[in-house]
């Protein structure tokens, strides 16, 4: 029991000491060691800022969004940072205001309202009657850290594929990757660099799916007017 007893109190001492130099980056086993009742995680937002070129074409179709998939690594509210190709840790206190893959639904959905080329989108929990159903997959979304940077550099990587309805037959998929470095190593600027990456990312996918949707509208037009 005393040996047991030592051994707690020799890894609590040491997620003190990496508490102490690194505040943001106690990893995800020393915070479990560490609660802090009263002391809720401060909640981030993400904003979408995405800018599209004016000649997107308009479509008269209406697109539901599925909820991305994820592994169970991000499919968490909680910001992930990686040190390493092969670990996944998280930032200490600090919580985004819902899992990962829900905020990217809603992103995509106000990133296609953003447009005003669409007539209808929605979460695909909406009583809506698709044309189109877009499916997806949160590849990456977390905040990279090298031994030679001080600040981490965040990586946003979303595959998309969309679904001619109501046969849910795919017609197309996209994959889009981009990065952001953060400002500085503090929180504010680190969620600024997941914006900005996650941006990059929707603003490329969005006008994919637009111009995916117009094309084989059109086809379907020319299929159905042939004798």
């Amino acid at each position: 029991m005393t040996r047991l007893r030592d051994a707690r109190l020799s890894r609590r001492r040491l997620c003190r000491r990496l508490a102490a130099g690194t505040p943001l980056l106690l990893a995800a086993g020393c915070a479990s060691l560490l609660p802090q009742p009263g002391q809720p995680p401060q909640l981030y937002l993400l904003r979408s800022r995405v800018k599209f070129p004016p000649d997107l074409p308009r479509v008269s179709q209406q697109l539901l969004v599925a909820l991305p998939v994820a592994s169970a690594g991000l499919d968490t509210e909680r910001i992930a940072l990686s040190r390493s190709a092969v670990t996944l840790d998280y930032f200490a206190n600090a919580a985004w205001t819902d899992h990962a893959p829900a905020l990217v639904q809603s992103l995509l959905v106000r990133s296609f309202e953003a447009t005003g080329k669409i007539v209808g989108v929605a979460r695909d929990s909406a009583s809506l009657r698709p044309d189109y159903l877009l499916l997806s997959e949160l590849e990456r979304f977390e905040a990279v850290y090298s031994d030679s940077e001080a600040a981490p550099k965040v990586e946003a990587a979303l595959v998309l594929r969309l679904a001619r309805m109501p046969d849910r037959v795919i017609i197309g998929e996209r994959r889009a990757e981009r990065s952001a470095a953060a400002g500085a190593n503090s929180m504010a600027p680190i969620v600024a660099a997941f914006g900005e990456a996650l941006d990059g990312a929707l603003e490329e996918l969005v006008a994919w799916t637009l111009r995916r949707i117009s094309a084989d509208a059109a086809s379907g037009a020319r299929r159905g007017a042939a004798p």
